[in-house]
């Protein structure tokens, strides 16, 4: 029987739970962002402001462990998985604000493998809210981070391929250059969500 030397403190998982929320509402933004005839300002907005709520509940989770004299496990992963989970959000932010400010949205459509790296980041952050909560127990967490992993070599591939259409002369010169910053945003944010399924496997490890 293993015993559980440390106390459990649920604002902690809370916290967690919070920024991966918010990160399903980014993805569900940047797909609202890429319907015809969307309101590309509003949502831009909307995205900015998820991102400050972001930034907020990072800096309240720092707070929590500066203040607390036991913490639920290593200090040290708790301030990377914190941060990890704030890097996702800022590439989807920039994502969304890279397409309304260089007037991507204007085009006759997005590239079909924009539409489908988005598709794989809607996966990633729903699959993501859904593990924050079992870190408590550190139960069945394993197929989170192998499907995460997955998804993202899904979306590696979907980057890939875009990267191939952008360089075909389908797009003028200027197009390219700002498509190309939107692809590498769409692709740290698909490698960003690995990298908090990684962590969440090594917090399992050292925890089990």
């Amino acid at each position: 029987m293993r015993f559980k030397l440390r106390p459990s403190d649920d604002a902690f998982y809370e916290f967690f739970s919070k920024a991966a929320a918010n990160l399903v509402r980014g993805t569900e933004l940047l797909n609202e962002l890429a319907l015809p005839g969307a309101d590309v300002q509003s949502i831009s907005e909307r995205l900015v402001e998820v991102e400050h709520d972001s930034d907020a509940i990072t800096h309240e989770l720092y707070k929590k462990i500066n203040t607390s004299f036991i913490t639920p496990f290593d200090r040290e992963d708790i301030y990377r998985l914190g941060s990890l989970l704030d890097d996702v959000m800022d590439h989807l932010e920039a994502v969304g604000s890279l397409l309304y400010l260089y007037g991507l949205t204007k085009l006759p459509s997005l590239p079909r493998e924009v539409h489908e790296i988005v598709d794989v980041l809607d996966q990633q952050a729903k699959l993501t809210a859904a593990a924050m909560p079992r870190l408590k127990t550190m139960k069945d967490l394993s197929e989170y981070w192998v499907e995460c992993n997955r998804l993202e070599n899904e979306g590696d591939r979907a980057y890939r391929m875009l990267l191939v259409r952008l360089f075909s002369g389908e797009y003028d010169a200027l197009t390219v250059l700002k498509m190309k910053e939107v692809a590498d945003e769409l692709e740290a944010a698909c490698d960003a969500f690995e990298h908090v399924a990684n962590t969440v496997e090594t917090i399992a490890v050292k925890e089990s």
